[in-house]
Parts: C-alpha cells; sequence; structure tokens
C-alpha cells in the first residue's frame, strides 16, 4: 500500500516480512487495516452474514444495482453462477428484472440459482446446433438487456457481449481472465449502442454503500443465507479450498475460534 511505502503490515517471528492478498489478511485472528479501509456496522447482523458482504457477493451485486442499474422488467444473462454470478441475480431480482438466465455447465445450478431470481438456465454443453450468444438472443427476442460474465475467460465475455441487445445491451465484465488473453470485440457494434463495463467490488462505496445492505439484509429484502453452504473451524481450512475446487460450495464460512 502507498501508505506504507510498499512495505507488509506483518512479520514472522523472525522478523521477515508476510505478504497478505489485496490487503485483506482474511485468514488472520487478528488483523491491521487501515483506517480509511473500516466500515462500522451495527451488532444486530450475525458475523457469518456480515462477512459476506466484505467481497464477492457484494461484488456481484452491485454489478447490478450500481453499475449496470439494471431496470425493472429488463431481461439479465449471466454467464458462470457461483457465488459472484448468483450475487448479480440477487443484484437484478432486487432491481426488478423480468427475466434472468443462468449459464453454467453444471446443471445443479439452476436449482440453486432459483433461490436468488434465476428464471431461466442454459447449460452450454447442451447447445449443440446453437451458440449460447444465438439461444439467449432467440429467448429474448433479440438479445439480453444485460449481459455479465462473472467468470474470467476472453471467449466467455466475448459470447456475453454477443448475446447482449443490439443497440443499448450492456455487458459487464466481472471475471478477470484467467489466461492473459486480450478481449477483441466488433467496433462497429460498439459505434451501434452496445456497451461494456468493468466492475471492481461491485461499483460500492463501502463505508455508505455496506450499512445500506446490512440493512435489507436486516428487513428481509437481501438473501444473504443461502450463500452459506458450508461451515468449518480454521484447522479444517484445507477442506473449504477442496469444497471451493470441486465445486461443490458456494461460501463457505472459516470460524477462526473453532
Amino acid at each position: 500500500m502507498p501508505r506504507y511505502g510498499g512495505a507488509t503490515r506483518f512479520l514472522d517471528g523472525d522478523g521477515s516480512p508476510i505478504h497478505h492478498f489485496l490487503s485483506v489478511s482474511s485468514f488472520s485472528q487478528y488483523t491491521v487495516v487501515d483506517v480509511t479501509h473500516v466500515v462500522k456496522i451495527g451488532p444486530d447482523i450475525p458475523i457469518d452474514k456480515a462477512c459476506l458482504l466484505s467481497c464477492g457477493v457484494t461484488t456481484g451485486i452491485g454489478a447490478a444495482c450500481k453499475v449496470a442499474e439494471v431496470e425493472q422488467g429488463s431481461t439479465v444473462a449471466i454467464f458462470g453462477l457461483g457465488s459472484v454470478g448468483l450475487a448479480v441475480a440477487e443484484g437484478a431480482r432486487l432491481q426488478g428484472a423480468s427475466r434472468i438466465i443462468g449459464v453454467d455447465i453444471c446443471p445443479d445450478k439452476f436449482e440453486l440459482g432459483q433461490k436468488f431470481g434465476v428464471t431461466d438456465f442454459i447449460n452450454p454443453t447442451a447447445c449443440t446446433e446453437k451458440s449460447v450468444s444465438e439461444v439467449i438472443r432467440d429467448m429474448t427476442d433479440g438479445g439480453a438487456d444485460y449481459c455479465f460474465e462473472c467468470i474470467g475467460l476472453a471467449s466467455l465475455m466475448q459470447e456475453a457481449f454477443n448475446s447482449s441487445r443490439q443497440g443499448c445491451g450492456k455487458t459487464i465484465i466481472l471475471g478477470v481472465e484467467m489466461h492473459g488473453t486480450p478481449l477483441s470485440i466488433n467496433s462497429f457494434e460498439l459505434v451501434r449502442g452496445k456497451s461494456v463495463f468493468g466492475c471492481l467490488f461491485g461499483g460500492f462505496k463501502p463505508k455508505s454503500d455496506i450499512p445500506t445492505l446490512v440493512q435489507k439484509y436486516l428487513h428481509k429484502e437481501l438473501n444473504l443465507d443461502e450463500f452459506i453452504t458450508h461451515e468449518v473451524g480454521f484447522e479444517e481450512i484445507n477442506r473449504a479450498f477442496d469444497l471451493l475446487q470441486e465445486g461443490k460450495n458456494l461460501r463457505c464460512i472459516i470460524w477462526m475460534d473453532h
């Protein structure tokens, strides 16, 4: 962090620096946080629900509500129904989208997605005669109003863009391209009105927006409970990573004091 001259805030017992992921250090029982990154919330929300608002879930909800500004009655297509993609669905549901199409190769994700507002499901492996974008354009009479890529593959970013409505469709990129492959799109489509947006932390301003999400949860407007699929103690942290790699969980709560 520039404030600390690029130095880490942690040292081990020998005085060697310990580097922390994205300045977070989530797996520390105690941590040092810059005051600019601290958000005060009330004690009413359980800590296992509050922790979901630090990233991931917030990113997806904000992508729909703040970045895309999904309009009531619109159509939405989401590529990748992990926790971020399902959070996009939750955000689109809150915004009043009339149709939310989930795209994922895991057929079990449709039943799960319905808890967050997904109305239709496409399994790309079952699309043998048409591309996914062609299927979406057929389903939506020309393309979805908003498309979200939540995996991190340039090919899917392209497919999401191709799935958006001609002249006004918005494509929001949440996934970080895992291979460093550049995205190539037809500039003529941009001239005709399509647009592409990047999304980091859902466009939220944490100090003002996270307390608002807390209130939405407490008022039973925001579904957070269904994101928690597993809970483990800190000594089982490797099991939590195994569950993630196997695609068996959305969010696994790691209890530091168990």
